[in-house]
């Protein structure tokens, strides 16, 4: 199991996922580079948002673009998920950590 390790923002070339075994007193330079690609990640998929909504709107968007666009979208909501499960494994370690009823 996974317990106590981060899942990190990004996969193996096989598609696998990543994860880090974190230092809780400093974080080191993998997980500041982690939390850099997350935000950068959390970016692109507002920008694909609004391309997605651009082409939904435009009644003249052909099948490529539609396409284009759903690609782009899933492509983003898979780094999204990802980076939602990484934080809330987080948020429940740190919960577990400040429970004194263990």
């Amino acid at each position: 199991m996974t317990t106590g390790l981060r899942l990190l923002p990004w996969t193996t070339p096989e598609g696998k996922p990543c994860y880090l075994d974190p230092d809780t007193a400093h974080p080191g330079p993998l997980s500041l580079l982690a939390d850099s690609v997350e935000v950068s990640q959390l970016g692109s998929a507002e920008e694909v948002l609004g391309g997605g909504r651009a082409v939904l709107v435009d009644a003249t968007a052909g099948e490529h673009a539609v396409r284009f666009a759903l690609t782009r979208a899933t492509e983003a909501l898979e780094n999204v998920l990802r980076i939602a499960v990484s934080r809330g494994r987080r948020l429940g370690a740190e919960a577990a950590e400040g429970d004194d009823t263990l």
